[in-house]
């Protein structure tokens, strides 16, 4: 489990490595197997929210107002500076 939460700013499958260690703790202390039903019944919550129609409206209505944003930013920038590349290559 303390891998886990190692590889979660890590690259690797950080969330399924903690999972996988409170079942397998889950089958000795029953402190983890309410952790395990906890984290179960929280996650079947948020899947149902996530279903819900309005929810998936408001998402899409707020990641394509984000999009818009930076992407008006961006146009900004480039107008107003240019591209300038990093490294300078002078044409011989």
């Amino acid at each position: 489990m303390v891998t886990g939460i190692i590889m979660l700013p890590l690259p690797g499958p950080g969330w399924v490595v903690i999972f996988g260690g409170m079942a397998i703790w889950a089958t000795e202390f029953v402190w983890a197997q309410l952790v395990l039903r906890w984290t179960k019944r929280k996650v079947t919550e948020a899947a149902q929210r996530a279903l819900d129609p309005r929810v998936r409206r408001r998402n899409i209505i707020l990641t394509s107002v984000g999009v818009v944003i930076i992407a008006v930013l961006a146009g900004v920038y480039l107008w107003k500076f240019g591209l300038e590349m990093p490294w300078k290559i002078k044409d011989q």
